[in-house]
């Protein structure tokens, strides 16, 4: 009630300031019946009053919630029938508002929970690689500095894995659009991961374009690259000497293409290997597989303003390709 009078109370003194007006006119015209002004004064309060607690009544839900403290954002929500426009406005703007904050929470738990799987699965990749250089200096006489080095290169490749994942977040603050040369990148990546295809016995075979010129981040780009290269030279190991990488025209867009020969991947899983932590059939044959280098893969080309696609069948090997030509990041989430 309060909340109402203090609402109302510039409408009151406003109706009253009226009636002494009118009643005040009416007097310096000559009708000078004190009764009867006294009555039509009384009558007027009295019709005010009567609309002023018909309208509190019919609105008295609405102050009621907008007069009480809240205990949780359920107590917001409006469980009496409106009756009037502006209560039934009141009350769906109060569910709207409640539907938006449920959303954004179960979109913020969503990625708290992804970042803790991902931790979890990180820390205990990790263990492999330390495990094995502990074994390996504890036989000194028999030390071999190519094992050492290759679990040094896993190390590392974890540790990128969780700081491009934790940039992720805040991707608009850390990122640089300009002109790249993109056959040079390729050849720099592969440069920086040669100790990875001389140990896998796995050798890239190229088709490069020295004329193709795309606009991206020398960083993140890079990053996507060598998530796909790991890729192809894991799961062809044993199986084939050689992937193919290839850039080249296609429909006025230059696309990258990265093509192994390896172990391909099933059709039932082929609809989810973008989606975060999934793994798989292949994933669950080969332990150093965490989920995440696809979904980083696609997050990051989709910030970029690039499209990536796959293609895969089993024994044969898997097709990954990157179209540029879009517009770089316009603040996507």
């Amino acid at each position: 009630m309060r909340l109402f009078i203090r609402e109302h109370g510039s409408l009151i003194a406003f109706t009253m300031f009226q009636w002494v007006a009118l009643l005040g006119l009416i007097w310096l015209a000559g009708f000078r019946s004190i009764r009867i002004l006294g009555y039509v004064w009384l009558l007027g309060v009295v019709s005010f009053a009567a609309f002023l607690t018909f309208f509190y009544l019919r609105r008295r839900s609405m102050y009621r919630r907008l007069s009480q403290s809240l205990a949780s954002m359920e107590d917001a929500l409006v469980d009496d029938q409106p009756s009037t426009p502006a209560a039934e406005a009141f009350a769906q703007l109060l569910h709207d508002q409640y539907r938006l904050y449920q959303d954004r929470l179960h979109a913020y738990e969503q990625r708290q929970q992804r970042h803790l799987t991902f931790i979890n699965q990180w820390v205990h990749q990790m263990k492999t690689p330390l495990s094995v250089a502990d074994l390996l200096l504890q036989e000194e006489e028999t030390l071999a500095v190519d094992s050492v080095r290759e679990e040094l290169d896993r190390l590392r490749a974890g540790l990128q894995m969780i700081l491009y994942t934790s940039r992720l977040e805040a991707f608009e603050q850390d990122f640089r659009i300009e002109s790249l040369p993109l056959s040079e990148l390729v050849q720099q990546v592969i440069k920086e991961n040669k100790r990875l295809f001389i140990s896998k016995r796995v050798f890239p075979r190229l088709t490069l374009a020295p004329e193709a010129q795309v606009m991206s981040d020398a960083k993140w780009l890079g990053f996507v690259l060598q998530q796909l290269l790991t890729n192809a030279v894991r799961y062809s190991s044993g199986r084939s000497e050689q992937l193919h990488v290839s850039i080249h025209r296609a429909g006025g867009a230059w696309e990258l293409t990265i093509k192994d020969e390896g172990v391909g991947i099933p059709p039932a899983d082929l609809p989810r290997v973008f989606e975060p932590y999934y793994t798989g059939e292949n994933g669950r044959k080969y332990k150093e597989s965490t989920g995440m280098g696809l979904y980083l893969v696609r997050e990051i080309c989709r910030k970029l303003g690039h499209v990536v696609t796959l293609q895969s069948q089993v024994g044969v090997g898997t097709t990954v390709t990157i179209t540029f030509g879009r517009q770089p990041y316009t603040n996507v989430r």
